[in-house]
């Protein structure tokens, strides 16, 4: 069977992007494919982390993982610290990428900015990292985004460099699964920008956490225009906003976006956000219950991730050590 990684990072709460976006789809995955899910607590670390915030939020996400309906005993469901061949693929892999390589790498330019001097150097092989993520399992196929195909084609080209430098064709060439029903979900603040956890406001976004009138609240004062909603897809030309909360629409309810234009079109805002709102709450509401009682029982994340470690670690080890047997490592 196809072999699946991916990972979420444990910066903040989840929120409604991530869910559309990712999740859910990984979800609907899990019946085809073997599947690790980690979350990914070695790259958060690269920007420094409150240490009780970062645990909190481990568990906060493997929480949410799982309420929203992937099985912890169908797939492995781990923390990346917990499985040290994760740190020691990734020095490998720092002998192997090139500085050119990393240099072209868009997210590091975007997260550094001005001050790059001052950004750490994990912050930099961040990429070199996630290849490590990725390779230690020899998964086949991730699940991406369009901001994460670059490092999927980084990591590509350090499994064939690594295939090249030693003679061998040990690593398998990773697939990226793109989907055509993930949505993209931006910001409700701004059209133009993702939704994202690093937001300062938290009116950009919608938490998984927040209650029905949070979610309510938050969808009533998304920005809008003054224009009716559009009719068709044409009339999404420079309305950005619109275009977000009727994909967000067309999102939770499995429609297309020209279903939703049909529906709502000619419309007001006032009254499509009250239907929207009522949407979200009905979707979120299951998730939401079930991930608050999994936090209440915080033994039952841990035995989870404990667990999804220890297989983690089983399906690892013979790999890691084929690798060191290549590179003429000696294990007594």
């Amino acid at each position: 069977m196809n072999r699946i990684f991916s990972g979420v990072q444990p910066t903040g709460n989840l929120h409604l992007g991530n869910y559309l976006g990712a999740i859910r789809n990984w979800v609907r995955l899990q019946n085809d494919f073997e599947c690790l899910f980690c979350v990914v607590d070695m790259h958060a670390i690269t920007i420094w982390q409150n240490p009780k915030e970062l645990s909190a939020s481990i568990r906060e996400v493997t929480a949410g993982l799982i309420a929203a309906g992937l099985d912890p005993e169908k797939n492995i469901m781990f923390n990346q610290s917990q499985v040290s061949g994760h740190a020691e693929l990734a020095w490998i892999f720092n002998c192997v990428a090139r500085l050119g390589w990393l240099n072209r790498m868009t997210q590091f330019k975007e997260k550094a900015g001005k001050h790059r001097e001052n950004a750490s150097v994990g912050l930099y092989a961040y990429p070199n990292l996630m290849a490590a993520d990725i390779l230690l399992y020899k998964a086949t196929h991730v699940p991406v985004g369009e901001d994460q195909k670059q490092h999927l084609e980084l990591t590509r080209d350090i499994a064939q460099k690594f295939n090249h430098d030693t003679g061998t064709s040990f690593f398998p060439d990773v697939e990226p699964l793109i989907f055509d029903t993930a949505a993209r979900i931006m910001s409700l603040r701004d059209g133009n920008n993702k939704m994202s956890k690093s937001d300062t406001s938290d009116m950009t976004r919608i938490n998984m956490t927040d209650d029905a009138d949070m979610i309510a609240k938050k969808i009533r004062k998304a920005r809008t225009d003054p224009e009716p909603l559009p009719a068709t897809l044409k009339e999404f030309e420079g309305r950005a906003e619109a275009e977000n909360l009727m994909g967000i629409y067309a999102a939770l309810s499995d429609m297309t976006l020209d279903e939703v234009c049909a529906k709502f079109g000619g419309g007001q805002f006032s009254t499509f956000k009250k239907d929207l709102a009522d949407l979200a709450v009905n979707v979120l509401d299951p998730i939401q219950t079930r991930m608050r009682e999994l936090m209440d029982d915080q033994a039952s994340i841990d035995a989870v991730l404990r667990d999804g470690a220890e297989r983690a670690r089983a399906m690892s080890a013979p790999i890691l050590k084929e690798i060191h047997e290549i590179l003429g490592f000696v294990r007594p």
